[in-house]
């Protein structure tokens, strides 16, 4: 019997899903529409409140703009609309579950989706570990206020120096360094073993969480603003003046170089707007109701966002703020009179930001079990337990990288790298877009990104703008990350892809079902 030739090098790097294949594989979902602007809209605002608000707005603040980070939110809120805009046109025109490394798959070749498949890593993984990190100060500030006090040098990164006031802790005439996150690790192990076992959340629940999310923001907004309304004259002389910081020496400290470098920062803030486009199959009218839905949730998110961070710098002086329990801060310096309402918010933000974990940890898992399936990684990563019938050891091993990074590395360093793999992953999708519309013109679609390629270029460009305001050292880590992908993939993916071996999902030997998708927020 003949044996058929290889394909070339490159072809076999730009094999495509098709369409045909995909659609096999999403069969067993039949999706219902169901949903029309509003329930977009709050589906929208549930999933991008989260993790962002409570953790990384002082670091822009206090490192980068001062009380002008308002501005970031906005710089941010637009870059995200240009690449939302792109997401509702693929989920409308794409008959995939709104995944980002299956829309590569199908446009831009396999080389692509593996590319986006290890960005995304970094969107949901690391993300993980920087909300485990703002979580661990929420719990570490809460437990505090009643009493237990959890050692300083089991609360922060290997080798940073313990501060107190703004100044390095030195105990008989040594200066004293931290030396773990211990909570950040704990988290993320439990939340590990969790998900082995099978906790996911159901949809009251996750309801529940949401509500508990926004009203904390609600709350702090109105009881926290009304405070400083009280004082407003002295408070903008003291904190807000002035508005815009000169700039410093170095890379985007203050001037309007830091309201962009803290844009590259608060971006974090708006991760999983797109779980809106996500919905495109179940948008009743996806012409009108998915850029309602995405343009909506953006622009309250934002306002909320600018109002939250208006009031935090309104209380206290941004320089004070580069902490991964911001708010904490913020209600605590209201006094020992407020001390209960203080509790609530902490509470409220553990509880929200434990979910936050969960999901991301759960969102990473699903990744690289569909990518195990499609053979670009060990298909031992898409492994069920027989008992729990859960991806146990891609879960596990998840939850470790998770863990060790959220114990020993800074939350600053790992929210950057978070940022820089979510703009490179959104500049993909858009490139996207405009791809499928020179290869596939015809294709029937659901809505379409207004103003032609317009938008979509705008999109790559702000994405990759954001990215080099990002410090050097960042972007050096950044690139080395991605040298290594591209070498894994050519030392095993190109070799193992069952696209390569002419096998689909659909012909790929059952090892259990991994629930369907998640959301970061």
């Amino acid at each position: 019997m003949a044996t058929r030739p290889q394909p070339g090098f490159l072809t076999r790097m730009w094999g495509r899903k098709t369409l045909a294949q995909v659609q096999r594989e999403t069969q067993t979902s039949q999706l219902k529409r169901t949903l029309g602007s509003w329930n977009l809209l709050l589906l929208g605002i549930g999933c991008i409140i989260g993790a962002g608000i409570f953790v990384r707005t002082g670091n822009a603040a206090a490192l980068h703009a001062g009380p002008a980070v308002l501005l970031s939110f906005v710089v941010a809120g637009i870059v995200c609309a240009f690449a939302g805009l792109c997401y509702a046109e693929l989920s409308s025109t794409l008959p995939v579950s709104g995944s980002a490394y299956t829309y590569s798959y199908t446009t831009l070749g396999e080389f692509a989706a593996w590319i986006m498949g290890a960005l995304l890593l970094l969107e949901y993984g690391l993300a993980a570990s920087v909300v485990a990190v703002g979580w661990s100060g929420y719990v570490v500030s809460l437990l505090k206020d009643f009493g237990i006090v959890i050692p300083p040098q089991l609360t922060g990164p290997a080798g940073y120096p313990l501060l107190k006031d703004g100044v390095q802790v030195v105990i008989d005439g040594v200066p004293v360094f931290t030396q773990f996150n211990l909570p950040a690790f704990l988290i993320c192990t439990v939340l590990s073993i969790l998900l082995v076992v099978g906790v996911s959340e159901s949809a009251k629940v996750n309801n529940a969480i949401v509500a508990i999310k926004v009203a904390v923001i609600v709350a702090f907004i109105v009881i926290c603003g009304a405070t400083v309304l009280m004082d407003l004259p002295a408070r903008i002389a003291a904190n807000w003046t002035p508005f815009i910081p000169p700039a410093e020496p170095g890379e985007g400290h203050f001037g309007v170089g830091g309201i962009l470098r803290a844009a590259s920062i608060v971006f974090f803030a708006y991760i999983g707007f797109e779980a809106v486009s996500t919905a495109g199959q179940e948008a009743k009218n996806p012409k009108k109701d998915m850029p309602f839905g995405i343009i909506g949730s953006l622009v309250v998110c934002t306002v909320l966002y600018m109002l939250v961070a208006a009031v935090l710098t309104l209380m206290v002086n941004y320089k004070s703020l580069n902490v991964p329990d911001p708010v904490a801060v913020a209600v605590d310096s209201m006094g020992p009179q407020w001390a209960w309402f203080a509790g609530i918010i902490k509470a409220g933000a553990i509880v929200g930001l434990t979910s936050v974990v969960l999901v991301l940890m759960y969102g990473q898992t699903r990744i690289f079990y569909t990518m195990a399936r499609d053979g670009l990684l060990p298909r031992v990563f898409s492994a069920v337990h027989p008992k729990f019938q859960t991806p146990w050891i891609n879960t596990l091993t998840v939850g470790l990288l998770v863990a060790v990074a959220a114990g020993f590395f800074d939350i600053n360093i790992l929210g950057d790298l978070t940022s820089v793999g979510t703009l490179a992953a959104f500049a993909i999708v858009c490139l996207t877009v405009i791809w499928l519309r020179i290869t596939a013109p015809d294709l029937p679609r659901g809505f379409k990104v207004p103003l032609g390629p317009l938008l979509p270029i705008l999109g790559i460009g702000s994405c990759l703008y954001l990215i080099t305001a990002i410090e050097a050292k960042v972007l050096w880590f950044f690139a080395y990350y991605s040298v290594g992908a591209v070498l894994v993939y050519f030392a095993y993916g190109i070799h193992f892809s069952r696209l390569q071996q002419d096998k689909d999902e659909m012909d790929a030997p059952d090892m259990g079902e991994f629930p369907g998708p998640v959301h970061p927020h």
